[in-house]
């Protein structure tokens, strides 16, 4: 296990802030604004490059392509937290970073209506073949064709994982009067008019259309394979634009070839490419009304300038206050600023004594604590402590020799 002690920066001394992967301008200037120092680059980097670019650097914000490893938190002990601007954290190591004091972000709402709305556009898309028609017209086929093209008022729309995404989906749809039925594996309140199913073999049942919005999970892995593809409704249209480890490709391949299924929507893949300057190959590539796009159900201008400003937000309150609300890996503590205290921050192992240990070093140096919160979790404690004297850096020094201790900071 890896203890990083680190005074930090104080608020004084501007933070460094490396954004990865061309994130929206909306970070670098939210960050700014707030006096952090930011260095953007277009893309990933690999481990020993990004381990170098680490130096010297407070905070790290990424997308879904960079790969953060124990190590590469383990050798960088400037860094004090990481945003990921996107709404996956897989890419993280999380336990790790919990381990390390290291906060994780993400922008789990900004890019709903995004998604949801290319989903709302397939569906329509996938009923009336628009992508095939609109090739043959490209290659000078003229096909007026009115067989196996439909409305989707009146049709069964089945939502796997009623999260925010799958919610919006809902409403969406019940407003191109839609009937709406769910899967999910915790109880979800129902919006509008839809229905929940008692089983995910149910909804596949019933459903003229699927679409998943689950995360990626190991109850989520290969979650739709030959048998749930066997057991779906005939002629039904199946749409994935949730993560790539979700649906078995050989197998959807098989019933769309068949025609047991009518069409599809792909959003994701299991393996996708680096950089939009490599190719791309896939067996559901040539299938008839099947609509295959490159991963971009949150790529429009107003999904990536929110998540700029949420991942941002919340990374310049923990810079400025220490809270860490949202955060996905820790402990959640969010304590309003006293006007003439001196705030330190805390991160330690979860043991007991530790409070009274900090305690001591406070009352030895004759300090008096204004206010505290601490909250922990099965790893870690965070404490924010606001002092009515101006001691907290030997208070520092005194917190950081307990071998209890992870990483101490002076605001």
């Amino acid at each position: 296990m890896h203890h990083t002690k680190t005074h930090g920066a104080s608020a004084k001394a501007p933070l460094k802030v490396l954004l990865l992967e061309n994130i929206h301008q909306t970070a670098v200037e939210t960050m700014a604004r707030e006096g952090l120092v930011v260095e953007t680059l277009t893309k990933s980097l690999p481990k020993e490059q990004l381990i170098a670019r680490l130096s010297g650097v407070q905070v790290l914000g990424i997308r879904s392509k960079t790969r953060i490893t124990d190590e590469i938190m383990a050798s960088a002990p400037d860094l004090q937290a990481i945003g990921c601007f996107c709404i996956g954290v897989n890419q993280v190591d999380l336990a790790a970073a919990n381990r390390l004091g290291l906060p994780v972000w993400n922008a789990p709402f900004s890019n709903t209506r995004s998604v949801a709305e290319m989903i709302i556009a397939e569906i329509i898309a996938l009923a009336r073949q628009l992508g095939d028609r609109s090739r043959e017209v490209h290659v000078g086929k003229w096909r007026k064709v009115a067989s196996s093209c439909f409305e989707v008022r009146g049709k069964t729309l089945g939502i796997i994982g009623y999260g925010h995404i799958g919610s919006q989906v809902s409403v969406l749809a019940e407003a191109l009067g839609m009937r709406v039925v769910f899967y999910d594996i915790t109880p979800k309140l129902q919006l509008g008019n839809s229905q929940p199913c008692e089983s995910l073999q149910e909804l596949l049942h019933i459903a003229d259309f699927v679409t998943l919005h689950v995360p990626a999970t190991p109850q989520t892995q290969w979650m739709i394979g030959p048998e749930e593809l066997a057991a779906i409704k005939k002629r039904s249209y199946l749409l994935n634009a949730s993560r790539g480890t979700v649906v078995q490709i050989d197998a959807l391949c098989h019933v769309l070839r068949s025609g047991h299924l009518a069409g599809a929507a792909v959003d994701v893949y299991p393996e996708e490419p680096e950089e939009n300057t490599d190719s791309f190959v896939t067996p559901l590539a040539s299938l008839p009304n099947v609509i295959l796009t490159p991963h971009i159900g949150g790529s429009t201008q107003e999904a990536q300038a929110s998540i700029g400003r949420e991942v941002a937000q919340s990374i310049c309150k923990f810079v400025a206050q220490g809270a860490t609300t949202g955060a996905v890996n820790f402990p959640q503590v969010e304590l309003p600023p006293s006007p003439g205290t001196h705030r330190i921050l805390n991160v330690h192992k979860n043991v007991p004594g530790v409070l009274r240990d900090i305690s001591r070093v406070v009352s030895e140096l004759n300090a008096n604590i204004h206010s505290q919160m601490l909250s922990t979790d099965e790893h870690i404690g965070y404490l924010i402590m606001d002092l009515d004297q101006d001691v907290s850096a030997q208070v520092l020094d005194g917190i950081r020799d307990l071998s209890t201790s992870i990483r101490t900071r002076i605001l």
